[in-house]
């Protein structure tokens, strides 16, 4: 079952993280099944499921957010099962998520002194390879795969932009570069070889593993996380100007809801703020 899932997903033009994160929960889903009633699992049945996001929040005391991640894995699931006609009836839905109050003051870690230092450490102990890669994800806000997936000719430094074509959903965007992306990008040019097809190709033209970007965050710093650099592209991009719809633009956001949960302004800040009070 999960084998002909993998390849109904893949055709439904999910990111490649998205794909595996909702693997991963149904296979747990299916090891729960098994410890919990002996027997493999062939169907989604609605009680199973309540009886799961039961054990979950219980027993495994997870945060709802977890929880409604792993049953968005289940709702995926449920709708190959009925549309391929494994499955008679739908066994789960939206309607089976808990409910959380979104937070607005999601805060950010990291200030632009905090990202300037460790763009200066990658630079300085890891070459400009790295640094470019680092630079495109603080400053166009692209995520790990969008960068590392980009071709040299999706990288136009006169028109001082960059078309990303491998976002959540394969939707196509240009994205505006300001000077850093731009001096970051030319300089790393000047080292790579002319025959690549890929701006960050791996070994025999392959790309990048995306494990690199979280290698060098660890390498290079206690703060710093892919996540927390896109976080900071919102913020500092909101700060600097850029409204709501302008961000989630370039941010690749399909609900703008998103943006309002990246774009918060650091902890010093708001510190900062409430002393004004």
């Amino acid at each position: 079952m999960v084998d002909i899932y993998k390849e109904w997903i893949q055709e439904q033009g999910r990111a490649n993280g998205t794909a595996k994160s909702y693997i991963l929960n149904i296979e747990l889903y299916m090891q729960w099944y098994r410890e919990t009633f002996g027997n493999e699992m062939y169907e989604l049945l609605h009680s199973n499921i309540l009886d799961y996001r039961s054990y979950l929040q219980n027993f495994k005391k997870l945060k709802a957010t977890t929880i409604n991640a792993k049953l968005s894995a289940l709702i995926s699931l449920d709708t190959f099962l009925t549309e391929t006609g494994l499955q008679k009836a739908s066994a789960v839905s939206k309607k089976d998520l808990l409910r959380v109050q979104a937070s607005y003051a999601s805060l950010g870690k990291l200030s632009e002194k905090d990202v300037e230092a460790f763009r200066q450490r990658v630079l300085l102990e890891s070459g400009i390879r790295n640094y470019a890669i680092m630079t495109i994800m603080a400053y166009a806000g692209l995520r790990i795969s969008e960068t590392l997936n980009l071709g040299l000719e999706d990288v136009d430094l006169v028109g001082r932009q960059i078309r990303v074509n491998a976002g959540k959903g394969n939707k196509e965007r240009v994205v505006f570069i300001g000077d850093k992306v731009v001096h970051a990008v030319k300089e790393y040019l000047k080292e790579l070889d002319s025959d690549c097809i890929r701006l960050f190709p791996g070994r025999v033209g392959k790309q990048l593993d995306r494990s690199i970007a979280n290698k060098l965050c660890n390498r290079f710093s206690d703060e710093v996380t892919p996540h927390e650099l896109r976080h900071f592209y919102c913020s500092n991009a909101l700060e600097k100007g850029y409204s709501f719809h302008e961000v989630a633009n370039q941010a690749g956001h399909s609900n703008i809801h998103t943006t309002l949960r990246y774009a918060n302004p650091n902890s010093a800040a708001m510190k900062e703020k409430a002393n004004k009070l």
